[in-house]
């Protein structure tokens, strides 16, 4: 039913396996003999050329229950390539003078709303009708299935509106084919599978081809079932309440029946060669282009001649490939619910290099799966980049295996607010994050943001080590359209509309959501409505807010507060960035912050926080100034006072004057003959005259500011809704390169905050769920495989002040989409990082 036409999506990149440019038959016979014992491939593979089959053969058995060994005259369901023989049908009534393809499919299914369609419309699917496995399933009752009367039935009562104005544009539907179906029934006056038997499979001797579904009173008897391998066992995975339908699919065949078809299309032996000519003409759009799809077959644009579909339902993933020109056939047909021998016949039948898919096993390891659950032992299977079983798993003939010895294995670290992308074009490895354990960095916080075209475009020209998310910054949509000079005010009603539509814009092209810096001049000028707007936007689109809160000090309740209401009234989730109780006077009530966010949340907000596990800060001298009275010694006697520890806030960086970096405020201080205060003021001064004489440079000044108890950082991070970030770069502050293993030896080994496995799950599936990212941040089947293998005896951060860039020990080996990246301190030269898009 559904399908990928000229093309089913393979989930993995591919290293290439033979010297040779082209398959040989031989290899052919490897490579699925191969699938076969991985649990790749169970089904069946016919090639022809001129006539003469040259190879046939057929892997594994008829369904999950029975050691039936499959023939090469097993009928698998077609799936989507069924549709070519509904498409067939119509051309031979239209034929026989019944009907015509250009007529409106109302003079046949008169109870259709939808009176300016073309049966033409249907069979090259520009009708801009939308699928019916939603509208059935939304309306169907606990016992109901689908037939193809109730499909019209149901589309006749509810009416659904259509996806696009017909013939405007191309999109797959499986409904077109439904209905397909029942105008065939409706003009031959007898069930639709006795026209396709007694008009098409009796006359070309297709003994193994029949249409099928869940109504039928009896199964034949060479029917095959779809099926799984779900650790180590195998499971059905067959039909469903959908299946009562034909037309979109459940036609069944063997490659034998499926090669005397399509030796049949060479002659006269079904419809005249002009009238089959008409199922391989491209659609044309009302625009006066085409797309390369006829009636049930795909056009090969690349290769002319060349025809094919593929078809994948529950278990079953077909494909049929014709090359006219030259008389080859290839046919691949598998109910072992995976892609990969459609992947192999489409590489040999096109004569590209042969390529392998890794498949290993990581044995030997405690599995902490980022769910939370208790840590077990077992092992962990990958097929190129997902997770195919995970369990008591033995190792599968050629299999890679690679020993955990006991070790952790976790899902890879995802880091929810990280500033390392800004160095992944100088250093692509990312080794900051994956020396950590990270596979997914989020950037775009605190308000600045690349925008997702440049990110993207950055990844193409550089491949990463490590994937990237990314969140659209509000100061940078303020920076694009009032100016980056002008930004020490409100936005105007034009202005903000602009920053709407550039929102949404990003929002369409994968941006996770909007990130605030509320505290930074940038943004810190916006008023409430503003970013209320912008939030609304993205709840509109089902992203996210995050924010850098506009005080995380003096006004961390009125800060609270705003992003609570913004979650209340924009209907979306919100997360605290890094969260902290940054005032002095209100350390050890991190207790009575937590019950007003669990007050919100009681209420309906969805409102998070991620937390790094230091109690000193990394941001910009001016900060400290919540009023931005920068020349205020007053003010900056407050902040030495109630904000930081002079003593313990180390200036890292400080262009003005680099003899600086490195030194605490205090120590400045005495090296001008000055108190803190003054300093702090002087500095600001300094920083800003080297900013307006030097436009073009960042990154002038900053300060790791000392200003948190570890008390009220173990409350806020032991929160149930917080996960871990942070907040690191390459290098500067240790948490660039030190903050998931400091979780892990502080907060897990020697101080039993929370056990290992709650950890983990901060790190990884509360990451995702807070960012919305997807099949990624647990350990199960199906999920992609960043995954970390870690000794939970001495994983330590190794990162300081004065080496910020030491790598952490007791990191064994990181894996990002499948491929190793990183082992005991070495990064391995793979660059198999993705942008990850909402």
């Amino acid at each position: 039913m559904r399908s990928f036409l000229l093309g089913l999506l393979v989930l993995c990149t591919c290293m290439s396996a033979f010297s040779q440019d082209k398959f040989t038959l031989k290899q052919l016979d490897s490579v699925y003999t191969g699938l076969y014992k991985t649990h790749r491939f169970n089904g069946t593979v016919l090639y022809a050329e001129n006539g003469k089959v040259l190879y046939r053969k057929a892997f594994g058995v008829t369904d999950d229950k029975s050691s039936q060994p499959l023939a090469t005259a097993s009928s698998f369901n077609l799936a989507s390539i069924s549709k070519q023989f509904f498409a067939m049908g119509i051309l031979i009534l239209q034929e026989r003078g019944q009907l015509n393809v250009d007529d409106p499919i109302t003079k046949y299914l008169p109870e259709l709303p939808y009176p300016g369609i073309t049966i033409r419309n249907l069979l090259n699917h520009t009708s801009g009708i939308t699928e019916y496995f939603d509208v059935f399933m939304r309306n169907r009752s606990p016992l109901d299935t689908l037939d193809n009367e109730k499909a019209v039935a149901l589309f006749a009562k509810l009416k659904p509106a259509k996806d696009f104005e017909t013939g405007s544009k191309w999109q797959y539907c499986n409904t077109n084919y439904i209905f397909i179906a029942s105008i065939i029934a409706r003009v031959s006056k007898q069930p639709v599978e006795t026209f396709l038997a007694q008009n098409i499979f009796q006359p070309l001797k297709m003994k193994d081809t029949y249409a099928y579904n869940v109504l039928m009173p009896s199964i034949p008897a060479n029917h095959v079932k779809g099926l799984k391998y779900v650790n180590a066992r195998t499971e059905s995975n067959d039909l469903t309440v959908l299946d009562g339908v034909v037309g979109d699919g459940n036609i069944y065949s063997s490659v034998e029946d499926l090669y005397l078809w399509d030796q049949s299309l060479y002659k006269v032996k079904i419809v005249r060669p002009e009238t089959f000519a008409l199922a391989l003409q491209p659609a044309r759009l009302t625009d006066g282009t085409t797309y390369p799809y006829g009636f049930g077959w795909g056009i090969d644009t690349a290769h002319a001649g060349s025809y094919s579909h593929t078809g994948g339902w529950a278990g079953f993933g077909n494909i049929i490939m014709r090359d006219t020109k030259n008389n080859r056939t290839m046919i691949c047909l598998n109910s072992a619910s995976t892609g990969w021998g459609n992947y192999y016949a489409r590489n040999f039948f096109n004569g590209t290099k042969a390529a392998s898919i890794p498949c290993y096993l990581i044995h030997n390891v405690t599995l902490v799966d980022g769910t939370g659950a208790k840590p077990r032992k077992g092992a962990v299977r990958v097929e190129g980049k997902m997770i195919v079983a995970v369990g008591d798993l033995q190792p599968l003939e050629g299999e890679i295996v690679i020993d955990g010895q006991g070790k952790v294995l976790s899902p890879g670290f995802i880091d929810t607010h990280s500033h390392v992308g800004g160095s992944l074009t100088d250093h692509p490895d990312g080794l900051a994050a994956i020396s950590q354990g990270i596979t997914t960095i989020v950037e775009g916080q605190d308000g600045g943001s690349y925008l997702m075209d440049s990110v993207r475009a950055m990844i193409t020209r550089n491949p990463i080590g490590v994937n990237v998310a990314n969140y659209t910054g509000h100061a940078t949509l303020r920076e694009m359209v009032m100016g980056e000079k002008d930004l020490w005010r409100q936005s105007r009603p034009e202005e903000l509309e602009k920053m709407k539509a550039l929102l949404k814009s990003e929002l369409d092209k994968g941006s996770l959501g909007i990130s605030t810096g509320l505290e930074y001049e940038e943004g810190f000028y916006s008023n409430y409505e503003e970013v209320l707007a912008l939030s609304k936007v993205a709840a509109v689109e089902h992203s996210r807010y995050i924010s850098h809160i506009r005080s995380e000090d003096m006004h961390l309740s009125e800060a609270l507060e705003e992003i609570i209401n913004i979650g209340r009234e924009a209907k979306l989730p919100v997360q605290i960035s890094h969260f902290k109780i940054a005032l002095r006077d209100r350390w050890g009530q991190a207790g009575e912050i937590l019950a007003q966010l669990q007050e919100a949340r009681a209420e309906g907000v969805d409102i998070t926080a991620d937390v790094y596990p230091y109690v000193a800060w990394h941001s910009t001298l001016r900060v400290l100034f919540p009023k931005k009275d920068f020349d205020n010694v007053a003010s900056a006697q407050y902040a030495c006072d109630h904000l930081i520890d002079p003593a313990g806030s180390v200036i890292a960086r400080f262009k003005p004057k680099p003899e600086y970096a490195g030194k605490t405020l205090s120590q400045i201080a005495g090296m001008r003959n000055s108190s803190p205060a003054q300093t702090l003021v002087d500095l600001v001064k300094l920083a800003s005259t080297y900013r307006d004489d030097h436009p073009d440079e960042g990154g002038v000044e900053s300060i790791m500011g000392k200003s948190m108890s570890d008390e009220d950082l173990k409350a806020l991070l032991a929160w149930p809704y917080s996960n871990v970030c942070s907040d690191g770069a390459n290098g500067g502050h240790p948490r660039g390169y030190g903050t998931f293993p400091k979780v892990l030896a502080k907060y897990v080994r020697e101080e039993k905050t929370f056990p290992i496995e709650e950890a983990v799950r901060k790190m990884t599936s509360l990451s995702a769920e807070h960012t919305g990212i997807r099949y990624r941040g647990i350990i199960a089947p199906g999920m992609i495989a960043d995954l970390v293998l870690f000794d939970p005896a001495t994983v330590k951060d190794n990162s300081t002040v004065e080496n910020s860039k030491a790598v952490a020990t007791g990191i064994l080996k990181v894996w990002v989409n499948g491929k190793q990246v990183y082992e005991d301190g070495r990064f391995l030269g793979a660059f198999p990082g993705e942008l990850i898009v909402r």
